[in-house]
């Protein structure tokens, strides 16, 4: 009996040492990864690819990779403790199918706007056309990117189908190409037309030379109407005053020097 109880009692006691020590290397292993990760983080930081990153954008990097080190602690003490770690990575597997499952939609609008916040297609501050909505860039969250219209409207878009949609960006380059048509009648002398809408181009102090200077030519012989094609290069902010400008100085230096514009008209034949 008495050998019995100090078999047992050494047993109790190599069990205690040896789970004594394993769980004073996982606490071990516990504040040196805590601190590890604070250390990890603070350099990241600090980096200056991550500085160029917009705010929300730096927010979640920085929660992503902060939980992606603290479950790999949390796997590696769970081993040293003697959990095995297969049946760790199963449950986080399983876990994670259940999530994906039941947030599909918000998964995608998630990925959207991470892929919108790292490569930056566009910008808070552009102006921006996806092809259904058209506005000025507000603001750009995690699941939804919000524009606020030409006509005060706020629209807020899912990430996941404007990552998905070609994006027209109108404020990408410093500067845009004008295209304007005029339709005059054909007895409208083509070489009076040109020269009176390259003058109303010339003079127009937000017309830009550069790169090109403006493009006057005979574009289409509609069925009532010669059309001719005015192109000019403007500072982007300045589109929608040169249009304006355009179209109104077009009409009154038209009447002046007679040059008419046509209305949509049919000739009937009668048969006798």
């Amino acid at each position: 009996m008495e050998d019995f109880l100090q078999k047992l009692w050494t047993n109790i006691a190599d069990f205690a040492t040896s789970a004594g020590l394993r769980i004073l290397g996982a606490i071990l292993i516990l504040i040196i990864g805590m601190k590890l990760i604070k250390w990890g983080m603070k350099m990241l930081r600090k980096g200056k690819k991550f500085s160029n990153l917009p705010a929300n954008a730096q927010t979640l990097v920085v929660d992503l990779v902060k939980a992606a080190l603290y479950v790999l602690l949390i796997a590696i003490i769970a081993a040293i403790i003697g959990i095995e770690t297969t049946a760790i990575a199963a449950a986080i597997t399983s876990a994670g199918l259940a999530i994906g499952l039941a947030m599909q939609g918000s998964l995608s609008n998630f990925a959207g706007g991470i892929m919108i916040l790292l490569f930056k297609p566009f910008s808070i501050g552009d102006f921006i056309d996806n092809g259904t909505h058209s506005g000025t860039v507000t603001d750009i969250g995690i699941f939804y990117t919000t524009l606020e219209t030409s006509d005060n409207k706020v629209v807020t878009i899912p990430n996941g189908s404007l990552s998905n949609q070609s994006v027209i960006d109108y404020s990408a380059k410093d500067i845009r190409r004008l295209d304007l048509s005029f339709s005059v009648s054909y007895d409208s002398d083509i070489e009076l037309v040109k020269s009176t809408l390259t003058e109303l181009a010339m003079a127009h102090e937000l017309v830009l030379k550069e790169p090109e200077p403006p493009f006057v030519r005979l574009g289409e012989q509609g069925d009532s109407a010669l059309v001719f094609y005015l192109r000019v290069w403007v500072k982007s902010d300045d589109y929608w005053t040169v249009h304006f400008d355009m179209m109104e100085a077009s009409k009154k230096i038209f009447d002046k020097r007679g040059i008419s514009m046509p209305y949509p008209q049919m000739d009937v034949h009668l048969d006798k």
